[in-house]
């Protein structure tokens, strides 16, 4: 009963209900935010202006301000509530906007951009071409927070947050430069973007219509309602499925580029050779590796193209190029040979001292991880110390290695317990060597 109570207090806090605003009034919200004429059509215009003009600007303050002012959000949520309430005129009222404010606005950044002296695709276009799985995430989420607000008598500022987070305009705009530039792949890239954007910010809207039980506007045949949930589900899945690839192209990159880094820092040096530049290609697999020094054999090119197979990067395309290359005389020979030694020397050296603090680092971490082992078999045991240190003997001449382990108890263990945890302790610590103390 208990259990009940505190469920039903729990759900309390997430109820929407006693927050929901009046059906009518929401309809009247979101039929009023469909329209595109007048003063929405012109706050559409300078937004989409205002939006080219940060990107060609390459300004993330100004993109956002585009955004805030921004109303596309509103057809948007028509399309979904109008979908989830089965209003097909409600619907086709609010596409018809829709299509009219994006034509309307490719038209704005498309003119903007032919018109615009500066053509540099900068970081911030750059990032509206390439839409991944993480972006249907961000305008699902968004669009619900958004729809949750519009249904709620507490409006709160959610809506110009949902509009930059779900970020509608910029791609609109990249569209448009990429149109006035003809370089299509920006277009097609940044118009999925805006696609993926569009649809699950709709979807949201029919979720929490339906969650919310919305009263149905207009009465159909179930065989109708049958058919637009069929249309839903495959437009999902057409805008999904590419997005999904995307990401997981977007993560196999990412990877390659965090080995790529640690297989570049370990070449830095190698053999009086020193490395004065180094490109990561995620696409094509490949990284490119500029030395400046004596000139380098294949020989040992080689060995540092067989190095990148210590990070797992076997099948990538290395090129070695020598930037700076010294010519040096016979006494010059000598030396650089003796550089090279002393450089080799020095490199093993802080390898060596690196896996050694490794090696520390871990070791005092040990007691802890022992104790998380051991404490749910034996509950006595309440804290752990671990060390291993050199064990001194009258009778031995040299010192040998041990484990000590100190355990503390709240209560005591029997004998045949404690030789368990020591016979565990040897397997665990892979050692004979162990002394234990309870």
């Amino acid at each position: 009963m208990q259990s009940e109570n505190f469920l039903t207090r729990l759900f309390a806090y997430f109820n929407l209900e006693h927050e929901l605003d009046d059906f009518d009034r929401i309809h009247e919200t979101i039929k009023k935010d469909i329209v595109f004429k007048g003063t929405n059509l012109w706050i559409l215009m300078f937004a989409i202006i205002v939006a080219s003009v940060g990107l060609n600007m390459n300004s993330t303050a100004v993109i956002i301000g585009a955004m805030l002012i921004s109303p596309l959000m509103g057809p948007i949520n028509g399309m979904g509530y109008s979908i989830a309430t089965y209003d097909i005129p409600l619907f086709r009222q609010s596409l018809k906007n829709f299509s009219f404010a994006v034509l309307a606005g490719l038209a704005a950044s498309t003119v903007y951009f032919l018109l615009s002296p500066i053509s540099t695709a900068h970081s911030e276009l750059l990032a509206r071409t390439s839409p991944t799985i993480y972006d249907v995430l961000i305008a699902l989420f968004g669009g619900l927070a958004g729809i949750v607000a519009i249904t709620s008598k507490q409006k709160g500022n959610v809506i110009p947050g949902v509009a930059i987070a779900t970020a509608l305009m910029p791609p609109l705009c990249t569209a448009g430069y990429g149109l006035a530039t003809a370089q299509f792949e920006f277009f097609f890239g940044a118009f999925y973007l805006f696609t993926i954007n569009t649809v699950f910010i709709a979807l949201s809207s029919v979720a929490i219509s339906q969650i919310l039980k919305f009263p149905i506007n207009a009465e159909g045949e179930e065989s109708h309602k049958k058919r637009i949930n069929r249309w839903i589900t495959v437009v999902i899945i057409l805008v999904a499925i590419p997005s999904i690839y995307l990401g997981y192209n977007l993560v196999q990159k990412e990877r390659f580029t965090e080995k790529s880094k640690n297989y570049i820092q370990r070449v830095s040096s190698f053999e009086g050779n020193f490395l004065l530049k180094s490109d990561i290609n995620p696409s094509r697999k490949s990284i490119l590796l500029v030395y400046g020094g004596v000139e380098m054999d294949e020989q040992q090119m080689e060995k540092i193209k067989n190095t990148a197979g210590d990070f797992s990067l076997q099948n990538t395309e290395i090129t070695i190029q020598q930037g700076l290359k010294i010519e040096p005389t016979d006494k010059q020979n000598t030396e650089i040979m003796n550089l090279k030694n002393e450089n080799y020397r020095l490199t093993q050296h802080i390898r060596e001292n690196k896996k050694m603090i490794d090696s520390i680092s871990a070791e005092s971490r040990t007691g802890e991880h022992i104790l998380n082992e051991i404490k749910t078999i034996f509950p006595q045991i309440v804290s752990c110390s671990y060390s291993k240190t050199m064990k001194y003997s009258v009778s031995d001449y040299i010192p040998g290695k041990i484990h000590l382990v100190v355990f503390k108890l709240n209560s005591p263990l029997p004998d045949r317990d404690k030789q368990k945890i020591s016979e565990w302790l040897k397997t665990r610590l892979e050692s004979e060597k162990i002394q234990v103390f309870f």
